[in-house]
């Protein structure tokens, strides 16, 4: 599926919430009728489980027992869990666009999604969107619930913010942009307080970051920032990184999954105003102990010749890449 909306359809197809154990059906018709009667429920009755019917609490129970055929996986998500298991409580909550109404935490990863498009606004309860691991280059934030409080966009190709920050969810809290696109100096403008108000939690890295001091000029506005990763950015190399950003971002708590303590911050004070330690440049030796898979010249037999016999030469090319 291209799109956010077709990938969740898809998803509530896996999850066969109007199939068997869940839904509405023969399994448990009586049950339905029995508990939709006011007459029933204002007196208060339990009729008795007619033959070739379950009661709620077996049809849970083929859910939850993991040698059962309908069980989901271990590793399936809480929301999903809730979802089959209301579908077998209530599935009339599900019915329709109700089910949209019922999710709060939505995760599609690796589905091939390429657009968050605006059906996600049928979502209007959404408080987690994690899209890690698609094939997303450009978000609109016109399309993302206002309800958000966690965005993940990892493992994406994500090379410009200007669209999701357009009109971003004003409640964000975490802002995952981990293995993307992102290079400076043109994206740090859009990393300020102005768009993400009540960021918590920023996730930068490996992208092409190289200007720490626009970024660090930029994230200050932030006051509401304790975790910040930027890792795996070019801007990581220079020496003083991590004492400059200790020392400029006072309310940062934890900085490339490394808490800071009191004595580090205090080793680092006063570095933010010596920005020429923050030179742009850095210099990598790279050693090379072994390599596996190339013939080895000294190993290859020699042709029977004379003294003036054919020279064999080998040349080989190393590629680095950053």
């Amino acid at each position: 599926p291209g799109s956010v909306s077709a990938a969740f359809q898809e998803h509530l197809r896996h999850l066969g919430l109007q199939d068997f154990p869940c839904g509405l059906g023969s399994w448990n018709k009586s049950c339905r009728n029995a508990r939709s009667s006011p007459r029933a429920e204002a007196a208060g009755l339990e009729e008795a489980v007619p033959p070739g019917e379950e009661t709620p609490e077996a049809l849970l129970e083929l859910l939850r027992d993991q040698r059962s055929p309908w069980a989901l996986p271990p590793d399936c998500s809480p929301q999903d869990r809730l979802l089959r298991e209301v579908a077998v409580l209530a599935p009339e909550l599900l019915r329709g666009s109700r089910v949209f109404q019922a999710v709060k935490s939505l995760r599609i990863l690796d589905k091939g999604v390429e657009e968050v498009d605006e059906g996600l606004l049928r979502f209007q309860q959404l408080e987690e969107l994690i899209l890690s691991a698609n094939h997303i280059s450009r978000v609109t934030s016109a399309h993302l619930p206002r309800t958000l409080k966690v965005l993940e966009l990892c493992y994406n190709a994500v090379d410009d913010l200007q669209g999701l920050c357009a009109q971003p969810p004003p409640e964000l809290q975490h802002l995952g942009l981990r293995c993307n696109r992102l290079c400076g100096p043109s994206q740090e403008k859009h990393l300020t307080v102005d768009f993400w108000p009540n960021l918590v939690s920023l996730d930068l890295s490996f992208n092409s970051l190289t200007d720490l001091l626009g970024l660090v000029s930029q994230l200050s506005t932030l006051q509401n920032l304790r975790i910040l990763v930027l890792q795996g950015n070019p801007l990581a190399l220079i020496p003083a990184y991590r004492g400059f950003l200790v020392d400029s971002l006072p309310k940062l708590s934890i900085l490339d999954d490394i808490h800071i303590w009191p004595d580090e911050r205090q080793q680092f004070q006063g570095l933010a105003r010596q920005p020429e330690l923050t030179r742009s440049e850095a210099r990598v030796v790279v050693s090379i102990g072994e390599m596996k898979g190339l013939p080895d010249p000294k190993a290859s037999q020699q042709p029977k010749v004379g003294p003036e016999g054919p020279v064999i030469t080998y040349s080989y090319c190393v590629t680095y890449e950053f």
